[in-house]
């Protein structure tokens, strides 16, 4: 029927928190006559692989892996992938087969993540039997979370322990780009539902690197070490994550200095343009600004938020207007708002968040601060690529 001894390899979770191994995942291989092993995963993406083929080489593999978990610390949990497609051709009152398995070994529910593969499916019928594996103790996962249509509805429904990533999505978006921004969405929304993100497909730092910027609890990857037949020590890449996390802080801080360096070069610049502005002097009074290269443009808004005056864009050396946005009123953008309950009382420089701006497209940071008794904002847009 199979190729090969069906058998489970293990790939580790790094805990973020400890470095430590947290669990693994089993991940199907097909041993063959002379050793070398094959990853099942093509058989189960061939569509012409029979449904019954296909349960009964997941169950061995699943029976292989329950089989050797004794072997690994018992505070180790062991994520299990399942098809939703099998899981819906259970009968109401049928206590599904995987969790049947662990009975023989005497592993508690508790250890057990089900992950699940795709979202297809009655999904009445998959949230009722999500929820017997919950109340016998297990947890679950969405696999590929963000890939294709992923279904969001469903997602919150489910309403699962841990969202995985999809590697492809995930590794992309660690390269920069719009795909960078989605990722950070899903695991803002992931963190909000209360759920733990697991990055998967960490293969160099710079993805490391993502990963712990979207608040993963845990990375999986090449990075550490792929799916191998016997289990790693507890604490095999503690020192070498840690070196790994220490670098990243240390990034991060090299780019929190930057931005207090740019803090003090925006206050300094916020000064002369507000002399400029409260003497009502006239576009050819302007002060020139070869020294701040990132600044975009500024313009001035009353305390309603409502623009007062044009853009004032500095370009190849002069002062250009843009009249474009006169009275448009920008006070539901989040910089404004923060600005109105931080800055006005004290009239002290606000800074914002990066943001992509919706016109220019560009990677922005925006500084605020109040003048002309609180009456005025001179609102300064500074190029946010370089920090």
């Amino acid at each position: 029927m199979f190729d090969g001894q069906p058998l489970a390899c293990f790939q580790p979770f790094i805990d973020t928190a400890t470095g430590r191994i947290a669990g693994v995942e089993a991940l199907g291989r097909l041993r063959q006559a002379d050793g070398s092993l094959q990853s099942v995963g093509p058989l189960f993406a061939d569509p012409r692989r029979p449904a019954v083929q296909l349960r009964r080489l997941d169950r061995q593999i699943r029976d292989n892996a329950l089989s050797r978990l004794h072997e690994a610390p018992s505070d180790w949990f062991l994520s299990l992938n399942i098809s939703p497609r099998w899981i819906t051709c259970l009968r109401h009152d049928e206590s599904p087969p995987s969790l049947k398995q662990l009975q023989p070994y005497g592993i508690p529910a508790e250890r057990i993540v089900f992950e699940i593969t795709e979202l297809s499916g009655d999904g009445q019928r998959l949230k009722d039997v999500v929820a017997r594996y919950r109340d016998a103790g297990a947890r679950i996962a969405i696999d590929d979370f963000g890939a294709g249509y992923s279904q969001l509805d469903r997602v919150l429904a489910l309403q699962p322990d841990i969202l995985k990533l999809d590697m492809r999505l995930f590794q992309a978006a660690a390269r920069g780009g719009p795909s960078s921004d989605v990722v950070k969405a899903l695991a803002q929304m992931a963190e909000k539902t209360g759920c733990w993100i697991i990055a998967e497909g960490v293969e160099t730092e710079a993805e490391l690197d993502f990963a712990l910027e979207c608040g993963s609890r845990y990375v999986q990857g090449y990075l550490f070490a792929p799916a191998q037949l016997a289990f790693f020590e507890a604490d095999a890449f503690v020192e070498r994550f840690a070196a790994l996390r220490d670098r990243y802080v240390m990034k991060k801080v090299a780019e929190r200095e930057r931005l207090m360096t740019l803090r003090r070069q925006v206050t300094q610049l916020m000064s002369r343009l507000q002399s400029w502005a409260e003497n009502d002097a006239s576009l050819s009074d302007l002060p020139q600004v070869t020294e701040f290269p990132w600044l975009l443009r500024f313009y001035q808004c009353d305390r309603h938020g409502t623009q007062l005056t044009p853009n004032l864009e500095w370009r190849n050396g002069a002062w250009s207007p843009d009249a474009r946005y006169l009275g448009h009123n920008w006070s539901w953008r989040p910089y404004f708002y923060h600005l109105l309950a931080e800055g006005w009382h004290e009239r002290r420089l606000t800074l914002s968040s990066t943001y992509r701006d919706a016109t220019s497209n560009q990677y922005c940071l925006t500084a605020g601060q109040f003048f002309d008794n609180g009456e005025r904002l001179l609102l300064i847009d500074v190029d946010a690529a370089g920090f």
